[in-house]
C-alpha cells in the first residue's frame, strides 16, 4: 500500500474515534425519557447520564493530551477504543442509573483519549494543504457526530429500546482497537520518562468539574444558591492551585509558555466562542421545528440535516486551502456566515416556509465548515513538534467547553426570557419566539467575538505559522 493511502487509512481510524465520542455524547438525549421511566427516577436524576460523560470526557483531555507526547499512540488508542467498547457493552446491560452512570465514565474516558490526540496524530502524519485538509475532515466529523446523535438514537429506540443506542459503538470500538495499534504510529515525541504532575493533575479536575457542574445545574438551583457560590469558589481556588503549582515545576500538565503563541491563545478562544454561537442554533432551532411548527422528531431531524451535508463538504476544502493559502481569511468568513445566519434566523415566526429554514441551515454549516478546519490547522501548525500532544489535548478542550457553554448559556438564557414574557400574560408560543429571537442574538455576539479573536490571532500573518517538524 502506498504511503499516501496509509496516512489517509490512519486518518480514517481516528476520525472514527473522534466521531464515536461526540456521537455517544449526545445519543442519549431522546432517550433519557424513556431512560427514566424504566429505571425508576426522575428526569433530572438521569440528566446525570450525559453530564457524567461531558465532565470525565473534558477534565481528562490535557491529561492524556499529555501522555500522548510521552507513550506510544498505537498503544494509548488501542487503551482508549477498548474503554470505550467495555463502557458502551456494559451500558446496554444497565439495570440501575448509578450503574448506567458508571459505565458512561468508562465510556467516556475512552472517549476522552482518542478526541485529545486526534489532532497531534493527522499533524504529524500529513503536511501543506494535506495537513489543513485532514484536520478539517476531522473538524468535520467531530461536529456532525454530535449532530446524527440524537437522530440515531431516535431511530435505534423507535425500532428496539434505549439499551440498544449503546450497541453499534461496541463493534465499531473493537475494529477501532485493533487496527489503531496495528497502524497508528508507535512512535514517541518526547524519548523521556513518564513524569507527570499528579497533585497538579488533581487540582485541575476539580476546578473544572466544580465549574462545569455549576454550568449545567445553576438553572436548576439558582445562580445565587449557596450550591453554585459554594462551586465558584472552589472552582477559583483549586484553578489558582493548579496555576501557581504549573509555574513552580519543571514537568507540568501545561505548558503556559504555549499561551504566549499568539494565534494559538487566541484561535483556542475562537474555537470556544465558534462553537458557543453554534450551539446557540444547534439547541433552539429543533424546540422551535417541535413545538412551534410541530414536526415530529424524525421530520425535525431531515429539516435540519442540511447543516451536516453542507459542513461535510465544506470542511475539507476549506481545511486544504487553509493548507495552502494560509487561514486568516477563511477564519474571519466562517464566523461572519454564522452571524450572518442567526440574524436571520432571529426572524422566524409560526408561518416561516420549511425550505428557508433549511437553507439557513445550510448556511449554518458552511459558516462553521469555513472557519473549523482554518482555525484548527493555524492552531497545531503553532506549536512545535514536541508539544502537538498537549495542543491536540487543550484544541480539544477549547472545542467541549465551547459546547458545554453554549448549551448550558442558551439554555439558561431562553428559559428566563420565557418565564419573564409569560409572566407579561404573553401566549407561550409568543413568549417562545420573544425568547428565541433574544437568545439567538446572543449566538450573534458569540460570532462577533469569534469573528474580532480570529482577526487578532492572524491579522500578522496568513495563519500558518511554521514550526520545527
Amino acid at each position: 500500500m502506498k504511503l499516501n493511502n496509509v496516512k489517509w487509512v490512519i486518518f480514517t481510524i481516528i476520525a472514527i474515534g473522534n466521531f464515536l465520542g461526540m456521537l455517544d455524547s449526545t445519543i442519549v438525549n431522546l432517550a433519557l425519557y424513556p431512560m427514566a421511566r424504566d429505571l425508576g427516577v426522575k428526569i433530572s436524576q438521569v440528566q446525570w447520564v450525559i453530564i457524567a460523560y461531558t465532565l470525565v470526557l473534558t477534565v481528562f483531555l490535557p491529561f492524556w493530551g499529555k501522555i500522548g507526547d510521552i507513550v506510544p499512540k498505537n498503544k494509548l488508542y488501542a487503551a482508549g477504543f477498548a474503554f470505550f467498547a467495555l463502557g458502551s457493552f456494559l451500558n446496554c446491560w444497565a439495570q440501575n442509573l448509578p450503574a448506567l452512570i458508571v459505565f458512561r465514565c468508562i465510556e467516556a474516558l475512552g472517549a476522552s483519549i482518542v478526541i485529545s490526540n486526534a489532532s497531534s496524530v493527522i499533524a504529524s502524519l500529513f503536511k501543506g494543504k494535506d495537513r489543513g485538509k485532514a484536520l478539517g475532515l476531522n473538524g468535520c466529523l467531530v461536529a456532525v457526530g454530535g449532530l446524527l446523535g440524537p437522530s440515531l438514537g431516535g431511530i435505534l429506540m423507535q425500532i428496539f429500546n434505549w439499551h440498544a443506542i449503546f450497541i453499534p459503538a461496541v463493534p465499531i470500538a473493537l475494529f477501532g482497537a485493533y487496527y489503531s495499534y496495528k497502524m497508528v504510529p508507535s512512535n514517541v515525541v518526547q524519548k523521556e520518562k513518564l513524569k507527570f504532575d499528579y497533585p497538579g493533575f488533581i487540582y485541575f479536575t476539580i476546578s473544572l468539574f466544580a465549574l462545569l457542574l455549576a454550568i449545567s445545574e445553576g438553572y436548576h438551583w439558582g445562580w445565587g444558591s449557596i450550591k453554585i457560590i459554594s462551586l465558584g469558589i472552589i472552582c477559583l481556588g483549586f484553578g489558582f492551585l493548579f496555576y501557581y503549582r504549573d509555574h513552580r515545576i519543571s514537568y507540568p500538565m501545561i505548558n503556559f509558555n504555549l499561551f504566549s503563541i499568539k494565534p494559538f491563545t487566541f484561535g483556542n478562544l475562537a474555537v470556544m466562542m465558534s462553537y458557543m454561537a453554534m450551539f446557540t442554533n444547534t439547541i433552539l432551532l429543533p424546540f422551535y421545528l417541535q413545538d412551534i411548527l410541530k414536526f415530529k422528531p424524525f421530520i425535525t431531524a431531515l429539516i435540519i440535516l442540511p447543516y451536516s451535508i453542507v459542513l461535510m463538504v465544506t470542511a475539507p476544502l476549506s481545511g486544504s486551502a487553509a493548507g495552502k493559502y494560509g487561514s486568516k481569511y477563511l477564519t474571519l468568513a466562517g464566523p461572519i456566515v454564522t452571524f450572518v445566519a442567526l440574524s436571520l434566523f432571529i426572524l422566524f415566526d409560526e408561518k416561516t416556509p420549511v425550505v428557508l429554514i433549511m437553507l439557513l441551515s445550510g448556511i449554518m454549516g458552511l459558516g462553521n465548515g469555513l472557519f473549523q478546519s482554518p482555525s484548527n490547522t493555524a492552531i497545531i501548525s503553532s506549536v512545535d513538534k514536541e508539544q502537538l500532544g498537549i495542543a491536540s489535548g487543550i484544541l480539544a478542550l477549547s472545542r467541549n467547553m465551547g459546547n458545554i457553554l453554549g448549551v448550558a448559556i442558551t439554555i439558561t438564557l431562553f428559559a428566563s426570557f420565557r418565564d419573564i414574557f409569560q409572566n407579561l400574560g404573553l401566549s407561550y408560543n409568543i413568549s417562545f419566539l420573544k425568547a428565541y429571537r433574544y437568545t439567538m442574538a446572543c449566538g450573534m455576539f458569540f460570532a462577533f467575538l469569534c469573528v474580532m479573536l480570529s482577526f487578532f490571532a492572524y491579522r500578522d500573518n496568513s495563519g500558518v505559522v511554521k514550526r520545527k517538524n
